[in-house]
């Protein structure tokens, strides 16, 4: 019973990380065969694809704007470039273009993010435009209402620049387009200092009929998105979607489904991959129809588009509408901002902060604010470590004071075994009147570990899903927290020329994390039952192996934690009167054990 706490504390610990191992953080490798499989037998549903095409003459009644399909021919992304007129864009955070065949942007690189931690690698590219290898793109235009036969700008069609570009923060570009038919189009796009696009639609009547018109928006993905695969994280189709709430959609199953469609007012939806996202809002206080859809029309193809109740644009006067693109890396101030500024309804929710969203935000909230601080998010988590221990502090020092004293009648509980050694119910009876009679709580051991448990989540959460900690250097030769220790002691960290593989990457952090594991469990005896003792012997291998995968400042995180604890139970027990004994202990480990004949000879 002495050493059920830490057993079960150990168990716990480990049943925890093999289980988030298991089924969070393992590539989704099988996962996604059985998906390219499955999207490849399935063939477009030709009930769903009756939608009128942007610009098109209609259907019988208005529904969900469609994409264009790829061009037969494939380009390079800078081939495809050029195959339209373009307005570039030069924003702050990104540049780009925007083609004047379809108004569209589909071009859009981001500047502060590269593919490596190397600054020279290339840059983050997200959007590109149909013929490239990947199109990825955003589109906002009109459809007819039914009987309509207004001509409407669509995917072929030229617009024309009004204003000189290029797109910048201070300087909108306008682009116009005459129908011929009395309705003249112009399209103002405006960009801010981050992500967000604004674009304002108008509609000018000068004919004698009025024109009744629904204004759509979509953002379109063609090919086989590349995926992190983790369970942890969602990637592909999102939206916050009115009173529906939170929709998160894999692109397996929107294969499968082929579309979902949502009558809502407010929110947003969109595409999400790990660090970045494409997303529309539609005015927060109108009616929509959103959808998520996926087909197989010259390749698989993935969109997200919402559709705004009818406006009538009559004879003479001039309707408008509004629409606001995200398109850039999910960084939390900037998308904060974006909810609080324009009233986009949870938009919070475009970083999938998980089912510990209220420790997981404000765990970042701490570690951004120490990072502005010191300007090291490594530090940032030393500071926030150190925090977490004084909140914690009565918990651990009730905890500590409990195992000290249990190690205090550890000769008197020897004693009750050898009488009731043949008697195990009685022996845990006097076990249990010991501990009532000494106050000591058998299981508080496992208090530290139990609420560990939660802030690990949320800070392996934290670095692995936001922006903020990809890329971001701690000291030495960890140049990326959110990525493993590069390192491996199997190659003598770098010296020898030869790399390892990759279950081998023991690194110098999962090492000072499994020492500092091993040493805090040599300030108590290790338990008189051999296999207790082998488990709490081999534990801190088993989880520096098992921790050497995971991001380095995790790793950090755990062994800065340890190190502490050390110092605390060090200190909770001189007070107590029991003597720290890491030599003894240790040297414990490796002393021949008695067989069991042996002790039982007089």
């Amino acid at each position: 019973m002495d050493n059920r706490n830490t057993i079960l504390a150990i168990a716990l610990s480990a049943l925890v990380l093999i289980g988030w191992q298991y089924f969070f953080a393992r590539p989704q490798i099988e996962a996604q065969r059985e998906q390219q499989a499955t999207q490849q037998a399935l063939t477009q549903d030709k009930a769903e694809t009756g939608a009128p095409q942007p610009g098109g003459a209609g259907a019988p009644a208005p529904g969900a704007p469609s994409a264009a399909p790829p061009p037969a021919t494939q380009k390079t992304r800078e081939g495809a470039l050029r195959d339209s007129p373009r307005i570039p864009i030069d924003a702050d955070r990104l540049h780009g273009s925007i083609a004047l065949i379809g108004g569209r942007v589909d071009d859009v690189t981001l500047k502060d993010y590269h593919e490596t931690v190397d600054p020279k690698s290339p840059e983050i590219v997200l959007f590109a435009p149909l013929g490239s290898p990947q199109p990825y793109y955003a589109e906002f235009g009109f459809v007819n209402a039914p009987g309509g036969t207004a001509a409407l700008p669509n995917a072929q069609t030229e617009w024309k620049a009004e204003t000189t570009g290029p797109l910048t923060t201070q300087n909108p570009v306008t682009l116009t387009w005459d129908n011929g038919q009395g309705l003249t189009f112009r399209r103002t796009i405006s960009v801010d200092k981050d992500f967000l696009f604004t674009v304002k639609d108008s509609v000018a009547n000068a004919g004698d009929q009025p024109a009744s018109l629904f204004p759509y928006a979509l953002i379109s993905r063609h090919g086989e998105p590349v995926v992190s695969g983790y369970y942890i994280l969602h990637e592909g189709l999102i939206g916050v979607l009115g009173d529906e709430g939170l929709q998160e959609i894999a692109y397996k199953k929107i294969a499968e489904q082929k579309s979902r469609t949502f009558k809502v007012t407010g929110g947003w939806l969109g595409i999400t991959d790990k660090y970045w996202a494409a997303t529309l809002a539609p005015p927060q206080d109108k009616p929509y129809t959103a959808r998520f859809a996926s087909t197989e029309d010259g390749g698989r193809s993935y969109q997200a588009d919402y559709l705004l109740e009818q406006m009538t644009v009559a004879p003479g006067a001039t309707a408008e509408v509004t629409g606001r693109l995200f398109a850039g890396a999910k960084q939390v101030e900037a998308i904060d901002r974006y909810e609080r500024e324009f009233g986009i309804r949870k938009f919070e929710l475009l970083i999938d902060w998980g089912w510990f969203h209220f420790i997981t935000k404000p765990m970042f909230y701490a570690l951004d604010f120490f990072f502005k601080l010191v300007g090291n998010f490594g530090v940032a988590i030393l500071i926030v470590t150190v925090l977490l221990k004084l909140v914690f502090f009565p918990l651990a020092n009730k905890s500590y004071v409990s195992m000290s004293k249990m190690k205090l009648v550890q000769p008197e509980m020897m004693k009750i075994r050898d009488r009731y050694a043949d008697d195990k119910v009685k022996q845990q009876q006097q076990l249990m009147e010991l501990y009532k009679r000494e106050k000591i709580n058998p299981l508080a051991g496992c208090l530290p570990i139990v609420v560990q448990i939660p802030v690990f989540f949320a800070l392996y959460k934290v670095l692995f899903v936001t922006i903020e900690m990809r890329h971001a250097p701690f000291f030495g030769w960890i140049h990326d927290l959110a990525a493993p220790d590069p390192t491996s002691l199997f190659n003598l960290f770098g010296l020898l020329p030869y790399d390892v593989p990759h279950f081998l990457l023991i690194g110098i952090w999962p090492l000072i994390m499994g020492v500092t594991m091993f040493v805090q469990m040599r300030l108590n005896p290790a338990p008189p039952d051999p296999a207790q003792a082998m488990i709490f012997n081999w534990m801190p291998v088993f989880f520096t192996f098992l921790l050497a995968s995971f991001p380095a400042g995790l790793v950090i995180y755990w062994s800065w934690n340890n190190f502490l604890s050390i110092l605390q139970q060090w200190v909770i027990m001189r007070r107590q009167g029991v003597k720290p004994d890491i030599l003894g202990n240790t040297l414990e480990v490796f002393r021949k054990k008695p067989k069991p004949a042996d002790t039982a000879k007089p």
